[in-house]
């Protein structure tokens, strides 16, 4: 007998008919694997995203709770945010619970996900995919990093560095627009061109898929230190505008 994540497998051909969430940093690799996904015909119920419940900001990128929010406004898509622990205690078992409560509420059938190359994403992906019975979609999976972002800034995106390692990038890396020049600097320093490593996170403001941008009036340049010291771009004043 074959299992439901099998079954829900045989469906992905009718991509019409299923029912996605997207994992949202609201950088350039989850935006970019959300719009190829839409090109692909799925249907995007919502974003899911996790916030540090002592600094209510984003996990992995930093950005504030409200920003995140107004991304989602700007792109017409349904927001859905789960607190977790500063130390990412429990990370696996709250991702669960909250795709579950999803697959509930709103009859998901999947997840889309923009890991590019690391392998240890991908394993980690696909095993909790499978115990939750969803398809993990990774329209990105196994592109040359190059191609990902050439094509992201192709398509019309709009993105900045809000945050980098400080033993790689000086502090005028911050606020630096994603494009063909940034580009040519990380491949003349050897560095991966989609900073898949951790080595920057970027922030997405506009783009084809976008029904409102974000204009960005204000912002503050911190460097935290910790395990890794990393410079951090603070979006402090912002507006959102019809297009």
């Amino acid at each position: 007998m074959k299992s439901a994540h099998e079954n829900l497998g045989r469906q992905a051909g009718c991509k019409a008919k299923m029912n996605l969430i997207s994992s949202w940093s609201g950088g350039k690799d989850s935006c970019l694997a959300l719009y190829k996904a839409k090109q692909q015909g799925y249907q995007i119920c919502g974003l899911l995203n996790f916030i540090s419940a002592e600094y209510k900001r984003c996990c992995f990128h930093g950005l504030a709770n409200e920003l995140m929010h107004a991304q989602a406004i700007c792109l017409g898509i349904p927001l859905f945010q789960k607190a977790v622990p500063p130390d990412m205690a429990g990370y696996e078992e709250q991702f669960k619970l909250a795709v579950n409560d999803l697959k509930t509420k709103m009859k998901i059938q999947g997840m889309i996900f923009g890991d590019v190359y690391l392998a240890e994403h991908k394993d980690w992906v696909d095993r909790v995919c499978e115990d939750l019975e969803i398809i993990p979609v990774q329209p990105l999976w196994n592109l040359p990093a190059e191609k990902v972002v050439r094509e992201f800034i192709e398509a019309g995106f709009k993105a900045i560095v809000i945050s980098a390692k400080a033993d790689l990038f000086a502090e005028d890396f911050l606020g630096k627009e994603i494009d063909h020049k940034i580009l040519d600097e990380l491949k003349t320093r050897g560095l991966c061109p989609g900073g898949e490593n951790g080595e920057f996170h970027t922030f997405v403001y506009d783009g084809p898929i976008f029904q409102k941008k974000i204009n960005i009036f204000q912002t503050e340049k911190i460097l935290r230190a910790g395990f890794w010291k990393h410079w951090f771009l603070d979006i402090k004043i912002y507006a959102t505008e019809d297009k």
